[in-house]
């Protein structure tokens, strides 16, 4: 085979970091691009035996490079040594991330040896991350280490004769072979046959030449992610192969950029099972804060705006961006301020904070608190909420080393709360951060987090094609369910008008009148519907949600219809699975607070119980809570029965959409009609050729011109030349979605007519270039769950778009619902005072709940068609 595993990936990563070609014979090769500070050496050339993970004599020479210490004292650089070789030998008893963050801390130079005057403890440098040009960056292939048992990874970096990152190649010209088989070799096989070899790792990464995914130790491959250079970001998928395989391993692994990575953008964290966990930061969050912290540097402008999709990890950009903002030295020790609007998503982003360890976090519980931190002029990291601002002072803090990152910049922060902030911060710089594109209602956000200097507006964007694009957050599919509900239109206004007149009813009267007595949660909360609705969710959670694991979420018209669905869950489930999570108010009956309040620990239990796998607690019941600022990976399915609009139905609805073992996508139920309009903006991406097949001797005399037109692509490129500088020759001739496109189609045409003829001998003589052209063709060919799939379109009135994989449309459930009848209309018209909508409202869902059951009238108005409800004429 002429483009294999070795010379055509493996041999390339190393073409591109060091610039020498292993595929020839020649002793140097001009770097055409960046990356230059790699320097190849063989795996048989360094210093080392089998067993042991460091190059010690390069380890050495830099801990005396860096160190005067040790460079006065060189026999000191042995105990250091010795120090980091006990790290990696404890791996089997502390297990890899514990040893790797031990290591963590000497890689970050954060430990200390008594090397100083006196037996003083001094600082020990194993990287100099203030001039990177001051380390030795190698890169080797074939790397073979023994354990348990001898494994060959494919590359590892090296720095200071450090392996710091490791990485898997596979072959770009086999269908069935992919990244996440050189990502399952690291993890599953490496990882636990080799795991001294990942104590010092930073990150591993794996690729076929096509897609490049990286991920820490330990990391499930769910959560492996890509990386995407800084302009890539704009086009959807802009030359897949290994151009731009190389562009990514460039830029990823340029290193100064990986000893940030190392330094600012790695952190230890503790899940909810209690386990450390590594976390590395994704592309858009690395760009994010990078570009935060930039624009603060600077100090020109003192705002920005950034959205990055629900799910894509906000809330880790702030950690990331905080923590690189508090070690700056040029900001002389400054004040990172993060405000939320809400008490929950207080205690979330406190969580996030405090289970990764970052240093120096104060979370307030109080008015007074924040506004004493503040005037004392603390120099932390603050959680607080934007309502903590109530009263404040003007020129509170007049620092100007004061960064307020403002999570879900949409909401409440443009008010007088937003405005006394600003006032009592004068000095501050404002960052917005939301995680839904910013519609109509919220232009004022452009206006209080925008620069005009910022293309659109934003400071850094990434959609959530980007995030679907990039697996940062699950695709969605939508299960609309139509609930008939009727009325026969023509009569009931008929009705009207005679008791208008009647009535002596003005217009405005009337009209009110009308609006009030097709209320909407009058009909969603009919027994009936509910208890269909419910039944209909009973059997689709135990069809297709409970045999993978997954958990779901029913979102109710108002508190009301929170306990009726409720009640009737526990006539198929148990009760204890199913919890009610709504607010409750100074009016609401003793008994109604005593049944249904919780405080913020109990909540805080329920969604813990929500999280844990084994409990048996596997719907949320809900309206209001929890539907933003809610984050439960395990969270597969939401039944919706509500109307929500614009932001907060984007939110709501991306409960569903985070990574979770096993899950990929997350669903919608759609009981209320919310996504009728969406759905029509969706269309089918069918670009595949469809040729008619008629009879072989067709056939035949079509496979010449069909061979001759795959070929016609690549007029001038050598098919003799083997590697991957063959293969980069044949993609560089295609190097545009264009041609790409054109060839895509004739090979298509010439794969159905070889698939159809097969095995006619007429195949022979064009076998080799077949051959060929398939590797050429699946070495630029997308992921296969690119293709084929639904495009995700337009949601709302801004350029936000909703992308998904798929569309289900369930069967047409019929559900007769309740019944709008006579009686119930007759009492309506029969009240002469229109103002009285509030005892005609009770009168009305009474009667509902009476008779429910009456095919009267068969049809919808245009009053509560307009409300959302599908209607037809009876």
């Amino acid at each position: 085979m002429p483009f294999n595993e070795r010379n055509s990936v493996e041999h390339y990563i190393i073409h591109q970091l060091a610039g020498i070609n292993l595929n020839t014979t020649e002793v140097n090769e001009p770097k055409q691009i960046y990356g230059a500070e790699w320097a190849y050496t063989p795996a048989k050339a360094l210093q080392r035996s089998i067993n042991e993970v460091l190059v010690e004599p390069n380890l050495k020479k830099a801990l005396i490079r860096l160190n005067p210490e040790i460079k006065a004292q060189p026999e000191r650089a042995d105990e250091v040594i010795h120090k980091l070789r006990t790290i990696l030998i404890s791996v089997n008893q502390t297990g890899l991330v514990r040893a790797n963050e031990k290591f963590f801390s000497w890689l970050t130079n954060e430990k200390t040896m008594p090397f100083g005057e006196n037996n003083s403890h001094r600082p020990v440098r194993l990287i100099d991350f203030d001039d990177p040009a001051n380390n030795e960056y190698l890169v080797t292939n074939q790397f073979r280490i023994h354990h348990r048992e001898t494994k060959i990874p494919d590359v590892v970096l090296l720095i200071n004769g450090i392996p710091v990152v490791v990485g898997e190649a596979k072959t770009p010209s086999r269908p069935s072979v992919s990244w996440l088989d050189a990502a399952h070799d690291i993890h599953h096989i490496y990882e636990n046959s080799v795991p001294m070899l990942f104590v010092p790792n930073i990150l591993s990464f794996a690729t076929e030449g096509k897609e490049l995914f990286y991920g820490p130790v330990r990391c499930p491959l769910e959560f492996w992610a890509p990386w995407r250079t800084e302009d890539s970001n704009t086009a959807l998928e802009k030359s897949l192969g290994l151009a731009e395989m190389g562009r990514e391993l460039n830029h990823l692994f340029q290193p100064r950029r990986l000893l940030d990575i190392l330094q600012n953008f790695s952190l230890f964290s503790t899940n909810k099972k209690k386990q450390r966990i590594k976390i590395i930061c994704r592309f858009q969050q690395y760009e994010g804060a990078n570009t935060l912290i930039a624009r603060v540097m600077e100090g020109r402008l003192k705002k920005g705006l950034i959205w990055h999709f629900q799910g894509s990890g906000k809330s880790l950009l702030m950690v990331f961006a905080a923590q690189k903002l508090r070690r700056a030295p040029e900001l002389k020790s400054p004040t990172v301020l993060v405000l939320v609007d809400r008490v929950d998503l207080d205690t979330q982003i406190s969580g996030i904070f405090n289970a990764a360890d970052v240093a120096n976090v104060e979370s307030t519980d109080s008015i007074s608190e924040l506004q004493t931190l503040l005037e004392r002029d603390t120099r932390k990291i603050i959680i607080s909420t934007i309502h903590k601002f109530r009263d404040a002072r003007p020129d509170m803090n007049c620092r100007d080393n004061i960064i307020v990152l403002v999570d879900e910049a949409h909401r409440t922060q443009e008010g007088n709360l937003g405005r006394q902030m600003r006032a009592a911060l004068p000095n501050a710089f404002l960052f917005g951060l939301t995680g839904t594109p910013v519609n109509k209602a919220d232009q004022n956000t452009f206006c209080a987090f925008g620069s005009e200097e910022d293309t659109g507006g934003y400071l850094s964007r990434y959609t959530f094609h980007d995030s679907i694009r990039d697996r940062a957050t699950l695709p969605l599919h939508f299960e609309p369910r139509l609930v008939d509900v009727h009325v026969d239109k023509e009569a009931l206004d008929a009705a009207f008008a005679e008791f208008q007149e009647a009535s002596a009813l003005s217009d405005a009267e009337a009209d009110a009148l009308n609006r009030k007595s097709a209320k909407m949660s009058a009909f969603l909360k009919a027994p009936e519907r509910v208890a269909k609705i419910v039944r209909d969710i009973a059997c689709h959670f135990q069809e297709k949600v409970a045999p993978q694991g997954f958990k779901a979420m029913i979102v109710c018209p108002d508190r009301a219809a929170c306990v009726q669905y409720k009640e009737e869950l526990d006539t198929y489930f148990p009760e204890q699975a199913s919890r009610v999570v709504i607010s409750t108010t100074a009016n609401d009956t003793l008994e109604f607070k005593r049944q249904w309040g919780m405080d913020k620990g109990e909540q805080e239990q329920v969604v813990d119980e929500f999280n844990d796998a084994d409990a048996g607690l596997h719907f949320l019941i809900v309206t209001a809570k929890l539907l933003t600022g809610f984050d439960a990976p395990i969270l597969q399915t939401m039944y919706l029965d509500k109307s929500i609009k614009d932001h907060t139905l984007l939110q709501a609805i991306c409960r569903t959409n985070r990574l979770y073992p096993g899950k990929t996508f997350g669903r919608i139920v759609d009981y209320f009609g919310v996504f009728d309009d969406a759905a029509k903006a969706l269309e089918f991406d069918e670009e595949s050729i469809k040729q008619v097949i008629s009879n072989l001797s067709e056939l035949r005399s079509r496979l010449p011109l069909a061979m001759k037109d795959a070929l016609a692509h690549f007029s001038g490129v050598d098919r003799r030349v083997e590697g991957f500088v063959g293969l980069e020759a044949a993609q560089e001739a295609i190097n545009t979605d264009k041609k790409k496109d054109a060839f895509a189609r004739d090979f298509k045409y010439l794969a159905k007519l070889w698939e159809s003829l097969s095995p006619d001998r007429l195949l022979d003589i064009y076998n080799e270039d077949y051959r060929w052209l398939a590797q050429v063709y699946e070495s630029v060919k997308p992921a296969a769950d690119n293709i084929g799939k639904l495009l995700w379109q337009a949601l709302g009135a801004q350029t936000t778009r909703l992308i998904h994989e798929n569309i289900h449309v369930g069967a047409i459930h019929s559900l007769d619902a309740f019944v709008l009848d006579a009686e119930v209309i007759e009492e309506i018209f029969n009240n002469p005072n229109p103002k009285k909508v509030k005892e005609l409202e009770k009168a009305l869902m009474k009667r509902f709940d009476k008779h429910g059951d009456l095919p009267v009238f068969k049809a919808l108005s245009e009053r509560l068609e307009a409300c959302g409800i599908r209607q037809k004429k009876g």
